[in-house]
């Protein structure tokens, strides 16, 4: 099931003239959207979006038409990240600190930034928002992004609603003028101009079209009233996209570059809202995001490079998935490379040839959403041929895209064989889902770390969102896994509401208020409580913590109940007001700052 690739010994392998040029090194674009799926594009036989530019984009590269990733954001990244199953490094779930990509991985932007690329992303990473999983820990040289998997997420900056946000800039907040998506490929062409005369790597990720459904009114006005729409707002953030996609192909144009830049696009995940009440379009496939089934995870992937020889128009057929890309980029510009065991393989044969030669593989995907992954939970195992979904039921995709026509019956040989190829990735890649991503206190590189219920282990859904924060939900005890990096003495503060919110622990200005009376923080061995004073916006303690990993489990404390508190600060080195605003050099959230989505709602949300 893995390959072992070492990058250097495939420059002797070759076969095209520019990786033997450390010159003309290519350069690489990765623009991949948030909860898009296969059907929410024109070129792939939407009728109502419009996606001109997107739809070119195809029609000048090369398409991955059964291509597949993960049924949900986080392990979807992680696996294009690394190469690797996303249940190999950690990342099985999009919060419940699942979402954290183990800190021994080697990433992509890793091994660019190795090979002297300028690296940099811009927009959603959701692998991490504390050190070591922050994207200026795995290798990005430049990062301007949102934290969590969305704009608005309990670890985002208060009040981020897809306008004039405050983002972090290189682990520093920045306030932005803007709509999000313009922001992330402004900020992404800013990156590309500055550092066009050496290769680069930039990951352009977009928080949109993910909920809530909030776009410029000139994005969202001319799809009110069509039937076919399922949300105008929706497809007027992926027109907004497609505009963006426009700059960016234009940009490249004028500065010269557009030749020899490998240019992807991709989505993440199979739609989560092209689809409502009859209207939408589901692009021949049954499901949506988080879905077992092929519409939840059977996306677009475009490949365009003209001075590579990829061919315009063509479309590959083979079963292809999110894992590969890393060691096709390997073997395809020549980069120097550790050993690492991909689960993924180089598609070099596939966008140079034809797939005569091209041997059968089986690949899973699944979308595991809880703290400890339960063998065949919503999992497809999937060859060009065949699906098994669930372990119970199988599909012969060609004859049955619906996935409507279970035939395990039928062939019972095949549903065997298949289930074997799930039993061999389970009993491969189940050997350390006991393994924990622990959030790393006392590192000089993150004198203060935020934390926040996002993060939290609980074997419910956590409270992700800062609209649960607003009304108060999932108030109970909990915990974060903790690894104290090195002996010492620490301060610890408690907070009902962000530190940037500025409000008291029982303030209800943001949303529901509480009759906290009292702080217990327990972290390792340790158990003290404090009263809260009328007013506080929070409660430090000292303690003297030693190297290690750990629980901390603080809980404010009621006349008639007792919950974890929503957020916690931790630091190393100390100074008077560290805890404040001011101290954490984070700007106080202004709730009259800039401008609001033009739409009064806020659709159903998903992590």
């Amino acid at each position: 099931m893995k390959h072992t690739l070492r990058a250097s010994l495939l420059l002797l392998a070759c076969a095209w003239p520019v990786c033997s040029q450390a010159a003309d090194k290519p350069n690489v674009i990765i623009v991949i959207t948030d909860d898009q799926g296969y059907g929410d594009l024109g070129f792939t036989g939407n009728p109502a979006v419009k996606t001109p530019h997107i739809d070119q984009l195809r029609s000048e590269g090369t398409l991955l038409n059964d291509f597949h990733v993960d049924p949900t954001c986080a392990p979807t990244r992680s696996a294009l990240m690394t190469g690797r199953y996303s249940a190999r490094v950690g990342v099985w779930h999009t919060v419940q600190g699942r979402n954290m990509l183990r800190r021994r991985e080697v990433t992509m932007a890793d091994i660019f930034a190795d090979n002297g690329y300028a690296t940099g992303l811009f927009g959603k990473w959701h692998l991490g928002d504390v050190y070591p999983y922050r994207p200026e820990d795995r290798g990005f040289q430049q990062a301007v992004y949102h934290q969590a998997g969305g704009v608005g997420q309990a670890p985002d900056y208060w009040g981020n609603d897809y306008f004039d946000d405050t983002y972090i800039v290189n682990g520093k907040p920045q306030r932005f003028e803007g709509f999000c998506t313009d922001v992330w490929f402004g900020e992404g062409m800013k990156f590309i101009q500055a550092n066009k005369d050496k290769p680069f790597f930039a990951y352009i990720s977009t928080n949109a079209p993910h909920k809530p459904l909030y776009a410029p009114l000139e994005y969202s006005e001319p799809y009110e009233g069509d039937p076919r729409v399922p949300h105008p707002e929706l497809y007027g953030m992926i027109t907004n996209i497609d505009d963006n996609v426009a700059k960016l192909m234009q940009m490249l144009e004028d500065e010269g570059l557009a030749e020899n830049t490998i240019l992807v696009f991709m989505t993440d995940n199979g739609t989560a809202a092209g689809l409502d009440g009859g209207r939408g379009y589901d692009g021949g496939m049954r499901g949506e995001k988080n879905s077992e089934y092929d519409g939840g995870h059977r996306v677009p992937f475009i490949l365009r490079w003209p001075a590579g020889g990829i061919e315009a128009g063509k479309s590959v057929e083979r079963l292809t998935a999110h894992f590969d890309i890393l060691p096709t980029f390997i073997d395809l510009i020549g980069l120097d490379a550790p050993a690492i065991d991909f689960d993924g393989t180089s598609l070099r044969e596939l966008l140079y040839g034809d797939d005569s030669d091209w041997p059968e593989r089986a690949l899973v995907v699944e979308s595991q959403r809880v703290v400890d992954p339960i063998k065949w939970r919503k999992s497809a195992v999937m060859t060009d041929e065949w699906r098994l979904v669930n372990g119970t039921e199988l599909y012969q995709i060609e004859a049955d895209p619906k996935q409507q026509n279970d035939v395990s019956a039928d062939y019972p040989e095949v549903f065997k064989r298949m289930r074997a190829e799930y039993d061999h990735f389970w009993d491969d890649v189940s050997r350390e889902h006991d393994l924990t991503s622990y959030m790393v206190i006392g590192a000089d590189e993150a004198p203060i770390v935020t934390l926040s219920s996002h993060d939290w282990l609980l074997d419910q859904l956590p409270p992700w969102n800062q609209t649960h924060i607003i009304r108060g939900d999932v108030a109970v005890e909990s915990f974060w896994a903790i690894e104290v990096e090195q002996t010492g003495e620490y301060e610890i503060s408690l907070r009902r509401w962000p530190v940037e919110a500025d409000k008291g622990i029982n303030d209800g200005s943001y949303g529901k208020a509480y009759n906290y009376q009292k702080a217990r923080l327990r972290i390792g061995d340790i158990d003290v409580t404090k009263d809260i004073p009328a007013g506080a916006k929070e409660v430090s303690f000292k303690v003297h913590l030693e190297q290690g990993v750990t629980k901390l489990a603080p809980v404010f404390i009621g006349p008639d109940m007792s919950a974890t508190p929503y957020y916690a600060y931790v630091t190393h080195q100390p100074k008077p007001g560290w805890q404040t605003p001011a101290g954490m050099g984070i700007p106080v959230y202004d709730p009259s700052y800039g401008r609001v989505p033009p739409q009064n709602l806020i659709r159903d949300i998903q992590p």
